[in-house]
C-alpha cells in the first residue's frame, strides 16, 4: 500500500513538473512558438489552394511559390488599408477625447439639473479622469502595436508556412512506411482525421469572422462612422474571441458614433442594434452550421483559455486563445484514451460523443 502511495505521489510530482516545465517552455520561446502557431493556421488556410494548384498538373515547388506570392499580396493589400487607418485613428485621438469631454460635461450637467448627479458622485466618478487622450491613446497603441509586431514576424512565419505545407502531404506517406502495414494505416487514418478536422475548423472559422467582419464594416460605412476600415479588422481579431471579443468589437464603434455625432443617441442605437443582431446571427446560427460542434467548448475553459494564453502570449495568445483549444480538442477526440478529456472540454457532451 505504501509502495502504491509513493507510486502517485511520483507521478504527481512529475505531472506537476511537466506542467511546469511546459508552461516555462511557452512562456520563454514565444518569439519562436507564437509564428508557428499563426503560421499553422494560414497553412491550414492556404491548404485546400496549394492542392488545388498541384492538380492541374502545376509542379510543387511553382505551386508553393504562387502560393506565397497570394499571402504576400494579401498581405499587403489589409496592411495598407488597416495601418493607414490605424494612422489616421491614431491622429484624431485628441479630438475625439476633446469632444468627448464635451459631451459628458454636457450629459453630467443635464443629470446634475435633474438632481441626479449630486456631490457624491461628482466627487466619485470624475469623468475627465476616464476619457482622457492619455488613457485613450495608450490602450490604442498597446492594442495596435500588438496588432503590427505581427509584421515584424512576417518572414519567419513565411518561412515556416514553406516548410508546413510542403510536409502535409507526405505525412501520411511518411507513416505507412514507417510503421507495420496495419499499425501504419490506423495512425495514418487517425492522422488524416485530424488534419482534416482541423484544416475544416481553421477554413471555417476564418471565412466566419470575415463575413462577421465585412457585415460590421458595411453596417459603420452605410452610416458613416469614422475608421470603418480598423473596426471591421477589430470585429475579425475579436470575433476568435467568444462573447468578450464581439463585445468589446461592438461597443467600441458604438462609443466611437456616440462621440462622432455629439453625444445624439439615435444613430449609434440602431448601429449598436444591427451590429448585435450581425453578432448573434453569424453565432448562433451561422457558425453552428459550418462548425457544427467543433467549437463546442465549455465556457470555464474558454475563460481559462483566454486567461492562460493571454498571459503567456499578450493579445495574440488571446485572439488563438480558442483555435488552439479546438485543435487540441479535435486530437484528444481522436484517440480512445484521451477522448474523455476531449468530452470534458465540451459544453454539450452528446455533440463530443457523436464527434469522436
Amino acid at each position: 500500500m505504501t509502495e502504491i502511495k509513493q507510486n502517485k505521489f511520483i507521478t504527481l510530482v512529475a505531472a506537476l513538473f511537466l506542467v511546469g516545465f511546459t508552461f516555462y517552455i511557452l512562456k520563454e520561446l514565444q518569439s519562436i512558438l507564437l509564428p508557428f502557431f499563426l503560421a499553422l493556421i494560414i497553412s491550414f488556410l492556404f491548404e485546400p489552394y496549394y492542392e488545388w494548384l498541384k492538380k492541374k498538373k502545376i509542379p510543387a515547388a511553382l505551386s508553393l511559390i504562387i502560393v506565397i506570392i497570394t499571402i504576400l499580396i494579401i498581405a499587403n493589400i489589409t496592411s495598407v488599408f488597416v495601418l493607414t487607418s490605424i494612422t489616421s485613428f491614431t491622429s484624431e485621438i485628441p479630438k475625439y477625447t476633446e469632444k468627448s469631454k464635451n459631451i459628458f460635461a454636457s450629459l453630467n450637467s443635464n443629470l446634475n439639473n435633474w438632481g441626479i448627479y449630486n456631490e457624491y458622485l461628482r466627487n466619485s466618478f470624475d469623468i475627465s479622469k476616464v476619457v482622457n487622450g492619455e488613457t485613450i491613446a495608450g490602450i490604442a497603441t498597446n492594442f495596435f502595436s500588438s496588432i503590427v509586431s505581427l509584421f515584424g514576424n512576417f518572414v519567419l512565419i513565411l518561412i515556416y508556412v514553406i516548410f508546413l505545407l510542403s510536409e502535409f502531404s507526405s505525412i501520411r506517406r511518411r507513416v505507412l512506411r514507417a510503421f507495420s502495414s496495419e499499425r501504419s494505416r490506423q495512425i495514418a487514418d487517425t492522422l488524416t482525421d485530424i488534419f482534416t478536422d482541423v484544416k475544416k475548423y481553421v477554413v471555417g472559422k476564418t471565412l466566419i469572422n470575415l463575413s462577421y467582419a465585412a457585415l460590421v464594416t458595411v453596417i459603420l460605412w452605410i452610416f458613416g462612422v469614422d475608421f470603418f476600415i480598423v473596426w471591421g479588422f477589430l470585429a475579425f481579431l475579436m470575433a476568435f474571441i467568444p462573447t468578450i471579443g464581439s463585445l468589446i468589437s461592438t461597443l467600441m464603434p458604438f462609443v466611437t458614433a456616440l462621440i462622432q455625432f455629439d453625444g445624439d443617441f439615435t444613430k449609434p442605437i440602431v448601429i449598436l442594434i444591427l451590429m448585435v443582431v450581425a453578432a448573434n446571427v453569424i453565432g448562433n446560427i451561422v457558425e453552428p452550421k459550418i462548425l457544427g460542434d467543433k467549437l463546442n467548448l465549455s465556457p470555464i475553459l474558454l475563460l481559462l483559455s483566454l486567461i492562460f494564453w493571454g498571459y503567456l502570449w499578450g493579445l495574440v495568445g488571446m485572439i488563438l486563445s480558442v483555435p488552439i483549444m479546438s485543435m487540441i480538442k479535435i486530437i484528444l477526440s481522436k484517440f480512445e484514451s484521451t477522448r474523455p478529456i476531449s468530452i470534458l472540454m465540451s459544453l454539450n457532451v452528446t455533440g463530443s460523443k457523436s464527434s469522436g
